[in-house]
Order: structure tokens, then C-alpha cells, then sequence
């Protein structure tokens, strides 16, 4: 008997506490992730990890946007308006890199009804 005792004694030192979840959702799934915690009197208790933000991304180039903070979305509606965007064109939802190129686009595609207008100018000048 005491041979049995000190064999499952070693075993039973590695043997952790078992824990239940507190919220209703009895499933592991994303939202229900949880973390075992030893509390001071000795026992193991349960915490509830919230999800971690994934930020704002370019709408064009599916990169982070800079200087906006990675948040919640519940969490952005309690910041003010100034932290969620950026003072520029686009600002908070395209990349500095992709309004210039469309403001580059832009430019050139207004250049280019131009050449075209000046083009048939003077071909019709050219005929008469």
C-alpha cells in the first residue's frame, strides 16, 4: 500500500486543478478563450481574455494604417474623433501611398482627356 501511495504521490504533485467556465458558453471557441490563474489562497481560477485588436487597414493595400490605434471596434466609438483618423485626404481609411496614387491617377487621366481634346483640334483643323 505505501509503495502505491509514493508511486501515484509523484504523480499526483503534477496533476493540475481542474477548472469550469463561469460564463454561460461552455465551448472553446474564440470568444470564450480563458486563462488559468493560482489565486493567493492557493486555488485555480478562471480568466476570460478579451480578443486581441486587429487595427485599421488600408482599404486599397490591406496594410496598418499608422497613427490610428489598434482597438475594439466597441472601444472606437468611445474615442474621440481625432484619434480615429488622420488630418489628410482619406485620412483613416487609405495609406498615404495610395492617395497619392490616386491623386497621381487622377491627374493623369485629366492630362490625358487633354492630349486627346488638343488631338482632334487639330486634326479637324488640319481637314478644313
Amino acid at each position: 500500500k505505501d509503495f502505491l501511495y509514493a508511486a501515484l504521490g509523484a504523480q499526483s504533485a503534477r496533476m493540475v486543478q481542474r477548472v469550469t467556465y463561469r460564463r454561460r458558453k461552455s465551448f472553446n471557441t474564440k470568444s470564450n478563450k480563458i486563462r488559468k490563474v493560482k489565486t493567493p489562497g492557493g486555488k485555480t481560477a478562471v480568466q476570460y481574455l478579451a480578443k486581441k485588436p486587429k487595427g485599421v487597414m488600408c482599404g486599397d493595400c490591406h496594410k496598418r494604417l499608422q497613427g490610428i490605434p489598434a482597438l475594439r471596434p466597441k472601444e472606437y466609438a468611445r474615442l474621440p474623433r481625432r484619434q480615429k483618423t488622420v488630418t489628410r485626404a482619406y485620412g483613416g481609411s487609405r495609406c498615404g501611398k495610395c492617395v497619392r496614387q490616386r491623386i497621381v491617377r487622377a491627374f493623369l487621366v485629366e492630362e490625358q482627356k487633354i492630349v486627346k481634346k488638343v488631338l482632334k483640334n487639330q486634326a479637324a483643323g488640319a481637314k478644313a
